[in-house]
């Protein structure tokens, strides 16, 4: 049979450490344009409170968002141990494109997957790049887009990569902009035929656009004296929040089913690195669909030193533990684990794999 299989992985993690004490004199607005009366430290406890967030990473200056992905890339194309020049499909998940330092104008051409062939200096003309964007799943849906061309006979090695610099897209008098950062995870994926079932199980995939597409989009600044025409990445987290609990633990359950796999048989469960709160709570509404309990060490989490990168937390957060780099985690082969995301949108995937 045809087996889908991670073949290698890779990520970066970007120099800069920036701690929530570092955002306590910053001056934060409402959405309707009015200062906050309460103290730094009181919006910093809440937000830590909420998000369980203690600091994040972001890009030097001289570092761009295809410069990330690239890196990452490079880490899995050796763990893989494979030639570059054999790889058959390069597929980005990402959302901004390449953002220079100090500005907030993206550039989406080339493509950041475009890019990233030529950093790694790849001459095979058949390998072909692009990019999706697909909000925060944007890497798990390289992923489910791999695994159709992989088994239509289209390729047989795909680098899916999730990368972004989210630091240069953010309103620093939101108080959102303390949730994201920058980062970039890479997976490389083979076709091969085994006797076995392993690999790429099932996935899921949504997209609700009618009331929920503009939950998260680009805006002015919440100050009112900074410039109109300067616009920057804007969620309403309330409704991101309801949103993602009424749909994806539904949406991991039915991953679960169409492998025919027991929710007793599940070891890990990567979750897109969008906010602890959020998390815990869609991993326990989805066992709360069985009637059960949460297990104890079930999800790896990278939030309280990451921040939330986006389409990177996810891959990033499996090269950790397939490295050994997450204590109490680890991943054996026959492992069942369930990759899920949500994002703007709205856009919700899901992903069963035996290791």
């Amino acid at each position: 049979m045809l087996n889908i299989v991670i073949k290698g992985s890779g990520s970066f993690t970007p120099p800069i450490r920036k701690t929530n004490a570092e955002f306590i004199g910053q001056e934060f607005y409402k959405e309707n344009g009015t200062k906050f009366d309460v103290s730094g430290e009181e919006i910093i406890e809440k937000f830590h409170a909420i998000t369980e967030i203690e600091e994040r990473r972001y890009a030097s200056p001289e570092e761009r968002n295809s410069d990330i992905a690239a890196r990452a890339a490079a880490g899995a194309i050796a763990d893989a141990g494979i030639d570059k020049e054999e790889l058959d499909y390069i597929l980005v998940g990402q959302n901004f494109g390449d953002v220079n330092y100090g500005q907030n104008q993206v550039s989406q051409v080339p493509s950041i997957a475009a890019r990233v062939k030529y950093l790694l200096g790849i001459e095979n003309p058949h390998c072909v790049g692009f990019d999706i964007i697909f909000g925060c799943p944007g890497w798990l849906e390289t992923v489910i887009t791999g695994e159709a061309f992989m088994r239509s006979g289209k390729a047989s090695r795909i680098l899916t990569i999730g990368s972004e610099t989210l630091s240069r897209v953010v309103d620093p008098f939101d108080r959102d902009s303390m949730i994201f950062a920058d980062g970039g995870g890479a997976v490389l994926f083979e076709a091969v035929e085994e006797e076995s079932k392993r690999g790429i199980l099932s996935s899921s995939e949504m997209t609700h656009a009618l009331r929920e597409v503009y939950y998260l989009d680009m805006g002015p600044s919440n100050n009112p004296e900074e410039p109109r025409d300067k616009i920057y990445v804007k969620m309403q987290g309330r409704r991101i929040y309801n949103y993602a609990l009424s749909y994806v633990p539904a949406a991991m359950k039915e991953t679960l089913e169409k492998a025919g796999i027991d929710i007793r048989e599940l070891k890990k469960i990567f979750l897109h690195q969008a906010n602890a709160k959020m998390d815990h709570a869609i991993v326990e509404r989805f066992y709360k669909l069985y009637d059960m309990e949460v297990p104890e060490h079930i999800m790896p989490m990278s939030i309280h030193t990451m921040g939330n990168s986006s389409v990177a937390t996810i891959p990033t957060l499996l090269d950790w533990v397939r490295k050994g780099k997450q204590e109490e985690h680890s991943l054996n082969p026959g492992d069942i684990i369930l990759f899920a995301s949500v994002g703007a949108g709205m856009n919700i995937n899901a992903v069963a794999y035996r290791v």
